[in-house]
């Protein structure tokens, strides 16, 4: 059985699991170097200090919405969970440059399928982090689990991020 299959074709008690979006290592939300992340302004979730220039699906989902500077991809699960993968930190000051998206609003992804591209050199040169945040935006509809250690090695489409169950 594919690690997809296994990963995203079960019940696992009503458990939706999301996998990295990118390769790297994990960082706990709350040392996000950035207020609006680390206090969960934005909702609840986990980051990734990419280690790879690449955002994948981390489930099955409709893109919601690709910020014009390709820097953040707003996705809705087809469990009704929403992320938003925000790439880097203050990465909407450089304007879209070193970002191709691979995706527009409206588009149906599978898990692991390309989102964006980024050029990581140029954003460890241009902004103030490389970590990404990645969000539940409707965290209050949902209890996450399950999360990887801080400094856990992650990769993308293929290491189980967090456990996702409904309230």
């Amino acid at each position: 059985m594919g690690f997809f299959k296994k990963l995203f074709g079960g019940n696992d008690a009503g458990n939706d699991k999301i996998a990295a979006a990118l390769t790297g290592k994990i960082v706990n939300i709350e040392n996000v170097p950035d207020q609006v992340f680390s206090q969960k302004m934005m909702g609840d979730g986990i980051a990734i200090e990419p280690t790879e220039g690449k955002v994948v699906a981390p489930m099955n989902a409709t893109v919601e919405t690709i910020f014009p500077t390709k820097h953040a991809i707003g996705l809705k699960g087809e469990n009704g969970i929403e992320l938003l993968i925000h790439v880097g930190l203050d990465t909407v000051n450089l304007k879209g440059e070193g970002f191709t998206a691979h995706v527009q609003a409206g588009d149906k992804v599978k898990a692991g399928d390309v989102l964006v591209e980024f050029d990581l050199d140029y954003i460890r040169a241009n902004a103030p982090s490389t970590i990404t945040p990645i969000i539940v935006t409707n965290h209050d509809q949902f209890v996450l689990s399950d999360r990887p250690a801080e400094g856990t090695a992650v990769v993308a489409g293929d290491t189980e991020l967090f456990k996702a169950k409904h309230k």
